[in-house]
């Protein structure tokens, strides 16, 4: 259901309109709750962390599969 949203590929998602990954705007997480009382649905993107948490373990940046 996410990927109606999201404007870019990435990884398994791929998109023909969008063939490209775009981190500026969708490197997020993708969260979605239902309620059964209501049917409702709500889709949530908070942001990656682009950090660890211990300073013994170096981030590593995203980069697009190159095959």
């Amino acid at each position: 259901m996410e990927r109606r949203f999201v404007s870019e590929s990435r990884g398994a998602h791929a998109r023909e309109d969008y063939p490209e990954r775009d981190d500026k705007n969708w490197m997020k997480h993708t969260l979605c709750w239902f309620n059964a009382e209501t049917a409702d649905t709500r889709i949530d993107f908070p942001p990656v962390h682009t950090y660890t948490l211990s300073n013994d373990i170096q981030y590593i940046a995203p980069k697009a599969r190159t095959y």
